[in-house]
């Protein structure tokens, strides 16, 4: 099963590429459906992108699943020109505008869940331009099966020649909207969520009022337009079962740390199951990994037959660590194996663990077992300080060093 990791800039793509994914997936300025939530790429990116990732044997998927107006259909056709020219491995879509001109490039298509598949007749339609399908977030895990059951049976294939590949999403945001569909921000700032800028409404305290007798309605939860997170993981068997061949990590706004646990996460579930080796103690040992970095809570969203969602009880997330910033990075001494930071805001000691980050870098943490100031081992370095640490990897210049705390 492909595990699939998100890339929001280059700290979250290299920390994907450290932990495991087999594929990334990411925007490159508007006409994505994170193009403000993420900092997105730049076409100047793009060789970079490509280079890092086929040096790890990674494929490259380009998110263009907007809707799409006569004014951007000029952007589309530079933007996948110079995607077939930097070796993209393939489009994810949902306009026909961007699929046709995909396809006459003779770019590979993925079917945005924005489509909404759901059944297995608009699977065969859309064999004729894509080689793997994005189903709907709304499906059974009783019903994805069935879908992947007909690919079998009835051998549907994509423009490729091969079987028609099956993607679902595995963890991270849900939206209260059918597949993402929400015109909660258009209404309310001219914002729309369908064009990739999202203001996140749904997220927002809320009571019901009714407006003939001014009565309260009493409701369970203030946050409740507000989805947990999605997970997976406790039955990724059962996914796996399902026929599944890409799994997708939603979190191109998210922080590189929180791609970096995501995926290192599942790319252990994922090989534990392949070697037989996946138990209910290694479960509840992610979990609580998982639950370290940002998340609205955990819940199974509709794949095991469940009709209502699970939502939220707090703003924002539920991680039970939280990283504070410290200071950056000011030299590296290769030979030695030794970064030098300056220290900025808060002090850190012997004993903390730390998560230095960087475009080069990703995302990575250390136990701090010795420090250095002026040379002198110290037990720790304040504000304004310059000390040293010895590390396993190379640290560049403006790398920027965080303390890891209980939330």
């Amino acid at each position: 099963m492909e595990l699939m990791a998100p890339a929001g800039n280059f700290e979250s793509l290299q920390a994907a590429l450290d932990n495991g994914a087999n594929s990334v997936y990411f925007g490159i300025d508007q006409l994505n459906m994170r193009a403000r939530a993420s900092v997105n790429f730049t076409m100047e990116d793009l060789p970079e992108i490509t280079r890092r990732c086929e040096a790890k044997n990674v494929s490259t998927y380009l998110t263009m699943n907007t809707i799409i107006y006569d004014h951007d259909l000029s952007l589309i056709k530079t933007l996948l020109n110079k995607a077939k020219e930097g070796g993209v491995s393939a489009v994810i879509a949902s306009d026909q505008a961007v699929i046709a001109s995909a396809r006459e490039r003779g770019m590979a298509v993925h079917i945005s869940t924005q489509l909404n598949i759901t059944n297995i007749e608009t699977v065969k339609f859309y064999s004729l331009f894509a080689e793997t399908m994005v189903l709907s977030r709304e499906l059974s895990l009783r019903q994805v099966k069935k879908i992947t059951e007909h690919i079998e049976k009835e051998q549907i294939k994509g423009p490729s020649g091969e079987l028609v590949k099956v993607e679902i999403f595995g963890h991270g945001a849900l939206c209260m909207a059918v597949s993402g569909k929400c015109y909660l921000s258009l209404h309310s700032d001219n914002s729309s969520a369908n064009r990739g800028a999202c203001k996140q409404n749904c997220r927002k305290k809320y009571t019901v009022i009714d407006q003939e007798n001014g009565f309260e309605v009493e409701i369970d939860n203030e946050y409740m337009m507000s989805p947990k997170d999605l997970c997976t993981l406790d039955f990724l068997d059962q996914v796996m079962d399902a026929g599944i061949q890409i799994l997708k990590i939603e979190g191109r706004g998210r922080a590189p740390e929180y791609v970096a646990t995501v995926t290192r996460v599942y790319r252990e579930a994922i090989d534990a199951l392949e070697e037989g080796t996946f138990t209910s103690e290694k479960v509840e040992a992610w979990m609580e990994r998982l639950a370290t970095v940002y998340n609205r809570g955990f819940w199974s969203g509709y794949y095991l037959g469940q009709k209502l969602g699970e939502w939220s009880k707090t703003s924002g997330s539920q991680a039970t660590q939280k990283k504070i910033y410290v200071g950056k990075g000011i030299h590296y001494f290769s030979k030695a194996g030794i970064a030098e930071f300056k220290i900025e805001a808060y002090d850190i000691k012997k004993g903390d663990k730390l998560l230095i980050t960087g475009p080069s870098t990703g995302a990575k943490e250390i136990d701090l077992e010795e420090l250095y100031v002026n040379e002198t081992r110290m037990l720790k370095a304040i504000k304004g300080d310059c000390c040293t640490i010895k590390v396993p990897f190379r640290v560049r210049l403006s790398d920027k060093l965080y303390k890891i705390v209980d939330a």
